[in-house]
């Protein structure tokens, strides 16, 4: 017996590419929003006894997450063997510490919604900070962005230096740089209120470089549009971008358009908003689809982790 993929209504084209990939007939749900704005569910077909795989980022609006955790609810009631949450995009995880009084630790939350709604497993890819995993109680596996970048960005890695926009992500922009021989460049910027960034210096010398800005979402674009003028002031030639989550909140195309950005790869697990120019999509559907069929038979799916390997 196969096992069944289901889509919710946030990137159902995402699902149908692993569906594809994996020669499997799409999963029938019925998925209606009332009037009032609440949400309902219905399996078309049965489920009992069986391995279903539940394909739904949760970015805003808040529904994407409310329909997660009703369809998760509702495959459990129907007596599915084991139900696993395929996330692409991780929503809510900025707030993954209490890094300032009385404010919510909400990536604990979420992850805690997930686990009672009945999820036995999640999947999902590049977390905005690794350690969300150790806020489930239940198997979390973490996929990574960079085995889908490294293929296409080898015709870049000449004259080449990885930029982490913040210290966060060092990890990730390191493994990148040993993977194509570069430099390591930091970008030293703070937060004077959310979604507002100010770069104070670049660590690293970019001056007749082309550098390659790697990151885990593009939310309203200021970040990286600043980033990207401090390093052409610096004397940078070119400059790249490879990030995983394209949220483009607000008017960051129109902000990303007018940088002097060359080009940023972006995944699908996110739709790309329409008028971009500078963006270029490459499909996470292949690795899902992977890391569904391997989970399905009970096999290994440790490669998929590698950050360091292509």
């Amino acid at each position: 017996m196969e096992p069944k993929i289901f889509s919710g209504r946030s990137n159902p084209e995402f699902a149908a590419k692993i569906n594809k990939y994996l020669d499997l007939q799409p999963g029938e749900v019925t998925i209606k929003t009332f009037k009032d704005g609440e949400i309902w569910v219905k399996y078309k077909e049965n489920i009992r006894g069986r391995d279903i795989y539940i394909v739904q980022s949760t970015m805003p609006p808040a529904d994407n997450l409310i329909e997660l955790l009703i369809m998760i609810d509702a495959a459990k009631r129907s007596s599915a063997k084991r139900v696993t949450a395929i996330i692409p995009y991780f929503g809510y995880s900025r707030q993954d510490r209490k890094d300032q009084p009385r404010v919510s630790i909400t990536a604990k939350l979420i992850a805690n919604l997930i686990t009672t709604a009945g999820a036995d497993r999640v999947i999902s890819m590049d977390l905005h900070t690794p350690q969300i995993q150790g806020f489930f109680d239940i198997p979390f596996d973490h996929l990574y962005g960079s085995r889908i970048f490294s293929h296409v960005l080898k015709g870049f890695s000449e004259n080449l230096c990885v930029a982490s926009p913040d210290i966060g992500g060092i990890k990730i922009a390191r493994a990148y740089a040993k993977r194509f021989d570069a430099t390591l460049i930091v970008i030293d910027k703070r937060r004077p209120e959310q979604n507002v960034a100010e770069i104070m210096q670049i660590i690293g010398d970019v001056k007749g470089k082309n550098v390659l800005i790697v990151d885990d979402m593009i939310d309203t674009g200021g970040t990286f549009a600043a980033c990207v003028s401090a390093l052409k002031e610096n004397g940078a030639l070119k400059v790249y971008g490879a990030v995983t989550h394209p949220l483009l909140s607000g008017d960051a195309v129109e902000k990303i358009e007018k940088s002097e950005l060359e080009k940023c790869f972006v995944t699908d697990t996110i739709p790309l908003r329409p008028g971009t120019t500078k963006f270029e999509v490459l499909t996470a559907s292949e690795l899902f689809g992977e890391a569904i069929i391997r989970h399905y038979r009970n096999e290994s799916i440790s490669t998929l982790f590698e950050v360091d390997k292509s």
